[in-house]
């Protein structure tokens, strides 16, 4: 019974967790605003392409 109070009260691995968690949540963000822009980028792309002059 006190293993798992005092595993209960230890914090000594909380900020990592924490830490992961923001990265996590970056990550899923920027996996979002890719997918937003992406397509504006392409159109972008494809417009320099077919407007520049090939010699």
């Amino acid at each position: 019974m006190t293993f798992l109070i005092r595993f209960f009260a230890d914090e000594t691995g909380v900020t990592a967790v924490e830490y992961c968690l923001i990265a996590a949540l970056i990550g899923i963000v920027m996996t979002g605003a890719i997918g937003l822009v992406a397509p504006d980028i392409f159109s972008l792309f494809k417009t320099v392409a077919e407007t520049t002059p090939v010699d």
